[in-house]
């Protein structure tokens, strides 16, 4: 049996930890500069309803009306909240699968058929006790049947956020009442397909012949098709494949003209995207870029473009990927527009002992190597951006996120953490 323990409402639930005073009021986190809403508790889920994810200026009367307390995005907090839960999962089963910040696969092997659902409630207690996080605890024989059981757990108060898919009539049960387009795995284009052939639940969908799904969804919804009927077919992988592809794009605080802080706001996300390259011993082959002026001003004039750049040797090094970066931008930039964005996406990823050197280009350099191993140890150690890279420049407040409304980073930051007293 696989346990799925996935927390509720996350960045939301991680807010109200350490603000108590909270409880019972509708709360929302925003998304990066403020601009619209990308979680909430369940009271402000019913009060917004589909509008939840409208720009926050369309539902700014929404959120003053009905009282609801907003805060900007503290991914920071998120980040470590995450990493405190999966330790907890760890001692419940040698073998845990991080699918998301939020939510994990654990093996269920070896424990008593009959123990499931007390080990379930003992999961989410101490997850609970231990960090104040709700979760929601779904068991069953495959990882998809997991994630339904999962979601019963969290939909149907009588559970008490645990169920358990352990014979057939609750998994048909299950399957009957859960639409197709809400199973994991089976996306918008392949749901679409499905109920134009009249297939509108998990149920049906498991009663079509294993030879149309293999014709029509390949060997990925075969998977699917037979994890749904209590077949395990997805193993539960305790080690993070390494990405394909590491991308950051985020819009700046106020609209940019200057070439110069929009190069230096570059080479920052160029930073983090090489801190991660190195963490899986990787490098990348190429390098894209792309800049953007405000599509949803009607003030200002539009455009956008994008450069891949080939790499003559694939590299994790963040002042080479700086660099390139930066010319890359200076050939990508026009004068007279008011820029809202910049991206890059590292592509071309092989594993660092894979590399191929370049006959007209020099060795990389040890000494290189092992500074930028320094900068990635100390940045772990004392947070990120101890040690920056000087193309990063001082100038930061100039084009940073709007976080207005950011709680403070209580379990990270000394000078942050959490205060109890008058004084």
């Amino acid at each position: 049996m696989i346990a799925l323990v996935d927390c509720n409402s996350f960045y939301a639930s991680c807010e109200l930890v350490f603000r108590p005073d909270l409880h019972g009021r509708p709360v929302v986190v925003l998304s990066n500069n403020d601009g619209c809403v990308i979680a909430a508790n369940k009271k402000a889920k019913k009060l917004l309803g589909a509008e939840m994810f409208q720009p926050v200026f369309k539902i700014k009367k929404q959120i003053q009306v009905n009282n609801v307390v907003t805060f900007s995005s503290n991914y920071t907090l998120y980040g470590d909240m995450s990493n405190r839960v999966m330790h907890i999962l760890q001692n419940f089963s040698p073998c845990v699968e991080v699918y998301s910040i939020d939510e994990a696969f654990l093996d269920l092997s070896g424990i008593n058929y009959t123990a499931f659902r007390d080990y379930g409630k003992q999961i989410k207690n101490t997850v609970y006790q231990y960090t104040g996080l709700p979760v929601g605890v779904g068991i069953a024989p495959t990882k998809v049947l997991a994630k339904l059981a999962n979601k019963i757990a969290k939909k149907q108060p009588e559970t008490n956020h645990v169920y358990i898919i352990d014979n057939d009539n609750k998994r048909i049960k299950a399957l009957r009442e859960t639409k197709i387009s809400a199973v994991w795995g089976i996306g918008r284009k392949h749901a679409k397909r499905l109920q134009s052939i009249g297939i509108f639940t998990a149920f049906e969908f498991t009663q079509l012949p294993e030879t149309w799904v293999q014709k029509n969804m390949t060997v990925v919804g075969v998977r699917i098709w037979r994890e749904l009927q209590g077949a395990p077919c997805l193993d539960i992988e305790t080690q993070p494949k390494p990405k394909k592809g590491i991308a950051t794009a985020k819009s700046f605080g106020k609209n940019l003209e200057d070439l110069g802080l929009i190069q230096e706001a570059c080479a920052y996300y160029i930073s983090e995207v090489s801190e991660v390259l190195r963490n899986q011993k990787s490098c990348a082959g190429y390098l894209h870029v792309f800049l953007q002026t405000n599509y949803f001003s009607k003030k200002d004039k539009q455009y956008a473009n994008g450069i891949t750049v080939t790499l003559p040797v694939p590299t994790n090094d963040t002042f080479v990927l700086v660099k390139e970066a930066k010319k890359a931008l200076s050939l990508i930039y026009k004068k007279g527009y008011r820029y809202k964005k910049v991206g890059v996406h590292l592509g071309g990823i092989i594993p660092q002992q894979y590399v191929q050197g370049n006959l007209f280009n020099q060795e990389s350099n040890p000494h290189k190597t092992k500074l930028l191993e320094v900068f990635d140890r100390l940045n772990f150690k004392y947070g990120k951006t101890t040690l920056f890279s000087g193309l990063v420049g001082t100038r930061i407040s100039e084009w940073e996120l709007i976080k207005k409304e950011r709680s403070p980073r209580y379990t990270t930051q000394w000078r942050e953490l959490l205060k109890i007293g008058n004084n």
